[in-house]
């Protein structure tokens, strides 16, 4: 059970972040140079792979267990509350949808205005996508290695964001730019509510606590935090909607 949450975990989040370099890579090749900002791509997959293969052995053998899954479930409970705020704020109303069109429209306008120096090489082209890339990429190798050390599964973890990293290109290869019909924000939700129940778990385990029904902990966890999650949300659109409506009141 908790190998079959762990893909699903790191594959969600690990096709969100690529979604967002998509977007980059896509606007940098078609308003510069395919080839540049492919060149720009395939570099920075290649030094978040030796981030993943330097950094993970690394705190394997020299980083104890216990004290490694406490740092861990803290940096996951961090990272997977950020997701959640931004996500229950668009599910309230209180923070606009992420549009990942939009975003396109823009980033094609502002590199469109950079004056070309070379035909035969375009460094602006190449440099927005390994930028995009290895900065979207580097929230996924954090996902990899958390998950993937916390669980001893880090080639499981890895295999998983190399699908998600696989199966995000294809799409991006088929509708092109029109990634605004990913239900990105209902991912980021999901992503979230997973990052901070595994964080729990692991940072309890990291300070000595015997969760009852051992991995199957973090299922409940997940189911708890979702409910939290509702129940948040839902006070969140009730407070905007009594707020409104005594606004228009006033104003009335």
């Amino acid at each position: 059970m908790s190998t079959t949450v762990l893909i699903i975990a790191v594959f969600l989040a690990s096709a969100v972040e690529m979604v967002e370099a998509l977007t980059i890579v896509l606007a940098a090749g078609s308003s510069r140079s395919w080839r540049s900002a492919f060149e720009g791509t395939a570099v920075a997959v290649l030094a978040l792979a030796a981030l993943i293969l330097g950094i993970g052995p690394s705190l394997v053998k020299y980083v104890p267990i216990s004290s490694l899954r406490f740092i861990i479930g803290a940096l996951l409970l961090i990272f997977g509350l950020q997701w959640l705020r931004k996500a229950m704020l668009r599910y309230a109303g209180l923070k606009a949808l992420h549009n990942e069109d939009e975003i396109f429209e823009k980033e094609v306008a502002r590199l469109k205005a950079i004056p070309t120096v070379s035909d035969s090489r375009d460094s602006t082209a190449f440099v927005v996508a390994f930028k995009g890339v290895f900065l979207e990429g580097l929230e996924v190798v954090i996902v990899v290695l958390t998950l993937g050390l916390s669980a001893h599964k880090l080639l499981i973890a890895s295999v998983s964001a190399l699908a998600a990293v696989v199966v995000v290109g294809i799409i991006g290869a088929v509708v092109a730019k029109q990634l605004s019909k990913v239900p990105e924000n209902l991912m980021k939700t999901t992503v979230g509510i997973m990052l901070i129940s595994f964080g729990t778990f692991w940072a309890g385990e990291g300070l000595g606590i015997k969760w009852p029904g051992s991995d199957g902990a973090i299922v409940f966890l997940i189911l708890v935090y979702a409910m939290f999650m509702m129940l948040i949300v839902k006070g969140f659109t009730s407070v905007r909607a009594n707020y409104a409506k005594s606004h228009r009141g006033a104003i009335g």
